[in-house]
């Protein structure tokens, strides 16, 4: 198995659509959409895409736990759930077809036990085969202690795992400079990390590169929106613009984005295509309707348009 993913805040997200939102009246809605949803569990679907063994490890109780299970077997994704006696929780979003909107509803996560979260950290010391690299994404649900992610990061260490974390706020503060290879901010998280409501385009690539050189991550990733992304090293900046493409959601962009970095770093590609993977995969998502995520062929469509520069 190539890589292990954590989502402690997973959910079960509907999709629909409707003439017109408006308040107070009975809005007659389409057929809904099911899919498992969270950092990790997307992740882990895009990598089954692309033919990569990928298992996700995900908090898993009442209905909606259940359910994720169900869809991630139909889609052939390997999975283990951690029984929590709190439920998963449910999102749903909704697209206006009068004006195209969408209105995403995010539910509150459920609360964990001590005992529960420490299943995730048993998980990966008990591991049949050592993943390459474990990939935490989302966020912490309450009950789990804001250095989470550090510990994961320092247990992989010892174990010689490389780490992927994509998550914000103390969550993301609390496990930088425990050893993680890769992090992937967006520009607001990135800003937050020093203290800042906003930063100019000078301020990104220096920000960015003092983490690296700091050692609080490895590889500093930051997503840019329409321009692509911005991937920090040792080596210094490069940046990867997208091709022009009609976007029809920004759901799940970002997972997918994460996803085709790992898979780039586990077929030890160098940084430029580890960038241009994540790009053309988080573009690859953005053209899907929906909450739809990656697909190959789009993504290596795309791959050969996303340019790479310093």
């Amino acid at each position: 198995m190539k890589v292990l993913t954590l989502t402690l805040n997973p959910a079960l997200d509907k999709s629909t659509s409707i003439e017109h939102l408006a308040p107070e009246n009975k809005l007659r809605c389409e057929a809904p959409k099911y899919e498992p949803g969270g950092g990790g569990i997307n992740v882990a679907r895009v990598l089954k895409r692309f033919g990569m063994e990928a298992l996700a490890l995900y908090q898993s109780g009442g209905p909606a736990g259940k359910a994720i299970q169900q869809l991630l077997e139909q889609e052939q994704v390997m999975a283990k759930g951690v029984p929590t006696t709190a439920w998963t929780r449910e999102n749903l979003m909704v697209s206006d077809r009068s004006n195209t909107l969408q209105y995403r509803f995010v539910m509150p996560g459920p609360t964990l036990t001590q005992t529960e979260y420490q299943q995730f950290l048993d998980a990966i010391k008990n591991m049949p085969e050592k993943p390459d690299f474990v990939v935490a994404s989302g966020s912490l649900p309450a009950g789990v202690p804001d250095d989470f992610y550090g510990l994961v990061t320092k247990l992989c260490n010892d174990l010689d795992i490389g780490t992927v974390l994509d998550t914000s706020g103390t969550a993301l503060k609390a496990a930088l400079g425990t050893g993680v290879e890769l992090i992937k901010p967006n520009l607001k998280e990135l800003a937050n990390l020093f203290g800042k409501e906003e930063i100019s385009a000078e301020q990104e690539e220096d920000l960015a590169m003092e983490l690296v050189r700091s050692g609080q991550s490895e590889l500093v990733a930051v997503s840019l929106g329409a321009r692509g992304a911005m991937l920090a090293s040792a080596d210094g900046v490069i940046y990867g613009m997208p091709p022009s493409v009609k976007v029809l959601t920004t759901v799940g962009a970002g997972d997918s984005m994460v996803a085709g970095m790992v898979y780039a770093l586990c077929q030890k590609m160098n940084l430029e295509e580890v960038l241009r993977y994540g790009v053309a995969c988080g573009t690859a998502a953005t053209i899907k309707p929906g909450t739809g995520l990656a697909d190959p062929a789009d993504v290596e469509r795309l791959r050969k348009l996303v340019r790479v520069f310093s």
